[in-house]
């Protein structure tokens, strides 16, 4: 009989849930870490919350571990890159506080819209100051929504049923499914300039790092109200705090901060500023259906062999793993190139693989494919498991196909994604057995590892460029690293790939974007 422990406080349903299908389950919560590494090997599974800390150390002590299932989302907590090594599977329950969540985004977009804290503080202060707290109603009115994912698209249907005019900026939705979401797509700058309500669902990334920010509250409406009940850092607070200072902003809610717990800071000051400690997922049912899944998803690995939200293994078996995991690895960084790159709805993936991989299994390469494109700009844990889920929710199509022969290469993987505005395709290979390159972009040759941190630029191909370039960045004391360069034809477009020590923030992309003949600048994490 296998055996779990849960070292968390969570909901009894967990612990009765492993002895009604037959798993051994001990609770032991509050461990200190010397205490749980002593323990540790006793057990198949672990069952954790936020608090314990699943160190190397004490993964290095579980001899028999064969599971971490997190009750909740995060998994920051978990050494995963260890885990993986010894083969434990993390996993996590990524749908248990999503309704919990929507809800709590629409509950702080009634409460800032109708004062309704404040008003509360101030009867139990004695006072009845009914004229001074006089709301704005939500009928009628326009919701921005950034971010479609599960819990945005659960605001959205909320929304719809409070007769509110919905919008929504999401650059990796089709259209096909924001007409199922009954919602406009409009770009950001849009929906800043039509919200009245403007909420965010969106995981924290390089790209959503500020969103909130001075510049862009200046495109809002006079009086409009924010909503985060997303990821801390996100909003600029300190930009916030100016923009409900001076009346541009009428109120804003936020459940997440930067820094947590808070402490005393500048916010907390404004009449016009409501908050809540992280509770988005702080409710009974969430609770109760985070351990239910993790309980049930830990069952049906350890007695089954069923693995579920796994964020660190594909679904291939393990004989077949050696040979396919360099393809994977290749699959999921063209992916995250892709990913990076697209800025319009997304609606068809197609992938063909050429040579020597066309005769494996390349179902997990193509879901890898899927990870690296959605993992960045989707709230969700994104992960082997439900990215194609995912995919298929957003109404994104995924065709594949082979070829026996790839050119020169031993073996080809080419994607190519389907936007709005038009295709984007890349294509990899490996080199020295397992090594990912990046061949080409838009059929421009190049060849370029793909790891770390790189600026890519499109260009039209003038003399000088690359010069203006080094300058540029030199001026602002940015080393290069590594520079790759490819072009469709002398004069044509051009696409360089600079490894860089140091990150270039939005204000400098948006410097490097006015300098001649550069079409286009981004900052890629691989």
């Amino acid at each position: 009989m296998p055996k779990v422990l849960i070292s968390d406080k969570m909901s009894p349903r967990a612990e009765q849930i492993f002895r009604e299908q037959g798993v051994e389950v001990d609770v032991k919560t509050g461990l200190a870490p010397e205490q749980l590494k002593a323990v540790i090997g006793d057990y198949d599974g672990l069952v954790i919350r936020s608090a314990t800390q699943v160190t190397a150390e004490i993964l290095e002590a579980a001899g028999r571990l064969k599971v971490v299932g997190r009750a909740g989302i995060g998994v920051d907590n978990v050494d995963i890159a260890t885990a993986s090594k010894r083969g434990v599977i993390v996993m996590n329950t990524p749908y248990g506080n999503t309704v919990t969540t929507a809800e709590h985004a629409i509950a702080l977009m009634m409460a800032a819209a109708r004062m309704v804290p404040q008003a509360t503080a101030s009867m139990k202060a004695g006072k009845w100051e009914k004229t001074r707290f006089e709301g704005v109603e939500l009928y009628q009115k326009t919701l921005g929504v950034i971010g479609t994912g599960n819990i945005g698209s659960l605001v959205i249907e909320r929304a719809h049923g409070l007769k509110m005019h919905v919008i929504a900026y999401d650059p990796y939705i089709s259209k096909a499914r924001a007409d199922d979401l009954g919602v406009e797509l409009v770009d950001l700058d849009a929906l800043f300039a039509r919200a009245d309500f403007i909420t965010i669902h969106t995981p924290l990334t390089d790209a959503t790092r500020n969103l909130i920010n001075a510049a862009n509250i200046a495109k809002m409406k006079d009086g409009a109200i924010v909503i985060n009940a997303a990821r801390g850092g996100i909003v600029n607070e300190d930009d916030l705090y100016e923009a409900l200072k001076s009346g541009k902003l009428r109120a804003a809610a936020l459940d997440v901060f930067a820094k947590e717990p808070v402490g005393e800071h500048k916010l907390l000051t404004l009449d016009n500023f409501i908050c809540t400690p992280h509770l988005g997922a702080s409710t009974v049912e969430a609770q109760v259906n985070v351990a239910i899944q993790v309980a049930e998803q830990i069952s049906a690995f350890l007695l089954r062999g069923v693995v579920q939200n796994a964020v660190n293994i594909p679904a291939v078996a393990e004989a077949d793993l050696p040979v396919l995991q360099p393809y994977i690895n290749l699959g999921e960084r063209l992916g995250m190139v892709l990913g990076q790159l697209a800025d319009s709805g997304l609606k068809r993936v197609a992938i063909e693989y050429a040579g020597e991989v066309s005769g494996l299994n390349t179902k997990p390469i193509t879901t890898a494919v899927l990870k690296g494109i959605l993992q960045n700009v989707l709230p969700e844990t994104i992960n082997m498991v439900n990215a194609p889920f995912l995919a298929r929710e957003r109404g994104i199509e995924v065709e594949q196909s082979t070829r026996e022969l790839a050119d020169e290469l031993r073996s080809r993987v080419r994607v190519q994604l389907v936007m709005d505005r038009g295709p984007l395709e890349v294509a990899g290979t490996l080199v020295h057995g397992h090594q990912p390159r990046l061949v080409s972009i838009n059929d421009m040759d190049l060849e370029m590892g793909l790891s770390g941190r790189m600026l890519y630029v499109a260009n039209v191909d003038q003399p000088g460029l690359i010069g203006q370039l080094g300058t540029f960045l030199a001026a602002h004391n940015i080393n290069i690293a590594s520079f790759h360069l490819g072009r469709e034809r002398p004069g044509g477009r051009a696409a360089s790939f600079l490894a860089v020590d140091t990150p270039l923030d939005p204000p400098l992309l948006e410097k490097l974007r006015g300098l001649p003949n550069v079409l286009e600048a981004r900052m890629l994490t691989l």
